[in-house]
């Protein structure tokens, strides 16, 4: 049709006509919320190896790690389903004496119609754990997953075309000049999960129409490792969490800093660990995800290079280009200046940096932008308070890393750099909801030294309200 923009020529159903389901009144009960919740429960249940096998051919996804981004979202429909009626309801308010009697409230509200846009690490979770608050807020929304995980979107555009009608759900699929072309368009909301680069596009393009926007974008989160911590279980957990999708993972330990005194050990460790879990070929390993496409895998590979040039390797490094393949590799870095301490590496790629104590490493991490996770191994209260008290960051995990997510009451966003908003239970409500005042008052008792002519009434009003 000429005149419309690519994204748009998709669209079945008029933005305009997914607003008008909200302006109507149809998404404000209860039970429409959770009637959608149970198509999308349903359409996920009856596709689950499906969903499976899409993330294997997009990320070569072992079936394990597969499946944790089934479960998080089954797991995000089943709290949303137990907590809605209380998030619901409107939530009272104090009401100063000179406004008495009267009763003030706060009422949970639909935006309208939102845009959701997915990223490609975890295209299933990340574009349907959005759509779940969305839809338990009582808006309708367009989702546009991710191109760079083909096979996951057009499923997720199966899945939820044959569920929802046209006017409360729709997927959009494309490229970047189709997600440009979506957000020239009026939306209510836009949750945008991936880079920082394009988050700023979007909240340039999101101004435009004075659209608020949750930005969930990510940045080179710190693990910091002291000599008090238990070396066997920590390596266990970072290898995992920095292994997990192949690395890909927005708040996956990006870098190590490590108390000298037990740098060397926990490298041993961690060499053996990385052996345990992918043998001693772990291009070979079926337990190892892989790059996502090859623009990713030639940026990792320049910078291993790199780090292969200068001497810096200390295990791995070896890569298979034909499957996207890098093996988990240890890196020493002796400085913020390393161009691997430039941007967020999202690979397993692990640099690893000596710091004299703690607050050597709060200083390093202050440097940089605030990160969108801080993750810290130590036994002493003392420091992790300290960490708390001197450091910013989107969520802070002690002694693991990664398994913040799964606790479903914590809200999950970043700050500064890293993001701005948050979602995950009731965070996701709210996130995706307006919070309207209301006042309501009688007829009775209208106090007239409020109104002109005000004559000598100030000192009335100076006892009144102080």
């Amino acid at each position: 049709m000429v005149g419309l923009s690519p994204g748009l020529m998709q669209l079945s159903s008029p933005i305009a006509a997914m607003r008008q389901v909200v302006v109507r009144g149809d998404t404000r009960p209860r039970a429409w919320r959770l009637q959608q919740l149970e198509l999308l429960e349903r359409a996920i249940a009856n596709r689950r190896d499906a969903v499976l096998a899409a993330l294997a051919s997009d990320l070569s996804k072992p079936p394990v790690e597969a499946y944790f981004e089934l479960v998080a979202v089954q797991q995000e429909i089943q709290l949303v389903r137990s907590r809605l009626r209380r998030w619901m309801a409107p939530r009272a308010v104090g009401v100063p004496l000179f406004l008495q009697p009267g009763r003030a409230e706060v009422i949970s509200e639909p935006l309208g119609c939102v845009l959701v846009i997915g990223p490609w690490n975890y295209p299933f979770l990340l574009s349907l754990q959005p759509l779940v608050s969305a839809l338990a807020a009582g808006n309708t929304a367009v989702l546009k997953p991710s191109e760079h995980a083909p096979a996951t979107s057009a499923l997720i555009a199966e899945l939820l075309g044959a569920a929802f009608p046209a006017n409360t759900v729709q997927v959009v699929q494309g490229d970047g000049a189709v997600a440009a072309a979506l957000l020239q368009e009026r939306f209510d909301h836009i949750f945008f999960t991936g880079g920082e680069r394009i988050g700023r596009l979007v909240m340039q393009a999101a101004a435009e129409h004075l659209t608020p926007v949750t930005l969930e974008l990510g940045g080179k989160s710190p693990a910091v490792v002291l000599n008090d911590a238990d070396l066997a279980v920590t390596s266990r957990r970072l290898v995992w969490g920095k292994t997990l999708n192949a690395g890909q993972t927005c708040i996956a330990p990006d870098y190590l800093l490590v108390e000298r005194g037990v740098e060397a050990n926990l490298v041993e460790r961690l060499q053996a660990r990385i052996e345990a879990c992918f043998g001693a070929d772990p291009l070979h390993s079926p337990d190892l995800a892989s790059i996502v496409n090859r623009h990713q895998f030639q940026r990792l590979q320049g910078l291993l290079e790199g780090a292969r040039s200068r001497g810096q390797l200390i295990c791995g490094g070896q890569s298979d280009p034909e499957r996207r393949r890098i093996a988990p590799t240890l890196i020493r870095v002796s400085s913020l200046d390393d161009p691997l301490m430039q941007e967020e590496l999202f690979g397993p790629l692990l640099p690893v940096l000596s710091v004299d104590h703690l607050d050597h490493a709060i200083a390093l991490i202050n440097q940089r932008p605030k990160p969108l996770a801080l993750y810290l191994f130590s036994k002493q209260q003392q420091a992790q308070q300290r960490m708390l008290e001197r450091t910013s960051s989107g969520g802070v995990c002690f002694n693991d890393v990664v398994m913040q997510v799964g606790v479903p009451d914590l809200p999950f966003g970043g700050v500064g750099a890293s993001g701005m908003g948050t979602y995950h239970g009731e965070a996701g409500f709210r996130t995706f909801s307006h919070q309207r005042s209301v006042l309501r008052r009688p007829f009775r008792l209208d106090a007239p030294l409020r109104y002109p002519p005000y004559g000598n009434t100030l000192p009335w009003v100076r006892r009144l309200l102080g």
